[in-house]
């Protein structure tokens, strides 16, 4: 039997209270007639059919709003049913609102750079310090050898170090700024081992002790360096009157010809003519006497020579006076000291 329902239509008799009318939840009973992709919502005395989020009413049925048409996100959007997400390309991260794609600072988490990192849009690249270079890989820094790229970098020897490089000097020469070596002066610097007998005599790459006296029979000495033969000694009627002992030091590989030492009289007799010439020491021929004038002349290097070496050089002066018959010689004795190298 239909039983007598003297509510309105959506209601019901309340079985708490009498004459009194409650609402049909006809969602819970199920008694509406909504679709299984739809939502049943109750209202007093009706209900009604609505889509849930991310879907539109399309006819009867709920459709898939496709979220990503109406280009909410900045990079990619991924549409799923009933909702959507962002997603961001390499090196950026989803904002707070899920929409926006911001810049990650690669630098800020542990890039793999080694040395320097910088970071750019979406990215970041690796850069090395001054000295070296980067690998393939493009974080791994690698040493660059500047020896192995120029033999001038260095005046002697270059040395390679992690991200530099150095000139080293052979022993006897220091650094002269960053590359080139210069001669250490021991005799000015006091770093010599000559005793208070003898003279330090400084040279390309090191320095000899002589003697201060170097005058042998039968000369004797009259000032320092300097010898003189006694002409009332019977032993010195065929000798040079007189040895004055000098020092100098070339370079290795000197271009030649090369002026190297200029002789000058120091006693003139009038009407004497006077000749120089290499007494001795010349034997391979590396020197020769080029005669200025009657009073002077210059000692010229004329064959390459290498060190270390020294030459002896006894330079004569040879005072003629042919209506006199007046002959006399004195000597300059020079010890050239060759250095090792060219500097």
């Amino acid at each position: 039997d239909v039983q007598y329902n003297p509510c309105p239509s959506g209601y019901e008799p309340d079985p708490r209270a009498r004459n009194s009318c409650v609402d049909i939840d006809e969602c819970e009973y199920g008694i509406h007639d909504c679709q299984p992709s739809q939502q049943c919502v109750n209202t007093p005395g009706a209900f009604h059919c609505t889509c849930p989020d991310g879907y539109r009413k399309v006819g009867l049925e709920c459709i898939d709003i496709d979220e990503c048409r109406y280009r909410y996100c900045q990079h990619r959007c991924v549409n799923f049913p009933g909702s959507f997400t962002c997603q961001c390309e390499p090196g950026f991260q989803l904002a707070s609102n899920n929409r926006s794609c911001n810049d990650v600072d690669e630098c800020n988490m542990g890039a793999p750079c080694l040395q320097r990192c910088y970071n750019t849009y979406g990215t970041f690249i690796c850069r090395c310090n001054q000295g070296y270079e980067l690998d393939q890989d493009g974080f791994t820094c690698n040493d660059i050898d500047e020896c192995s790229y120029s033999t001038y970098l260095c005046q002697y020897q270059c040395v390679n170090e992690p991200g530099r490089f150095s000139c080293i000097c052979p022993q006897g020469y220091q650094l002269l700024g960053t590359r080139l070596c210069q001669d250490i002066n021991e005799c000015e610097m006091g770093t010599h081992q000559c005793s208070d007998s003898q003279n330090c005599i400084n040279f390309h790459g090191g320095y000899r002790c002589v003697e201060k006296n170097q005058c042998q029979e039968p000369y004797v000495q009259v000032s320092e360096n300097r010898c003189l033969c006694p002409s009332t000694n019977p032993l010195c009627r065929d000798q040079p009157s007189s040895i004055v002992h000098r020092y100098m030091s070339i370079t290795a590989d000197r271009t030649v010809p090369s002026d190297v030492f200029q002789i000058q009289a120091t006693s003139i007799y009038p009407g004497a003519y006077n000749a120089f010439q290499i007494r001795s020491g010349n034997e391979q021929g590396d020197f020769y006497i080029r005669q200025i004038n009657n009073i002077s002349a210059m000692l010229v290097l004329a064959r390459p020579v290498t060190g270390p070496q020294e030459y002896i050089l006894d330079l004569e002066m040879v005072s003629m006076n042919t209506l006199l018959s007046y002959r006399s010689s004195s000597v300059l004795r020079l010890t050239v000291f060759v250095g090792p190298y060219s500097f």
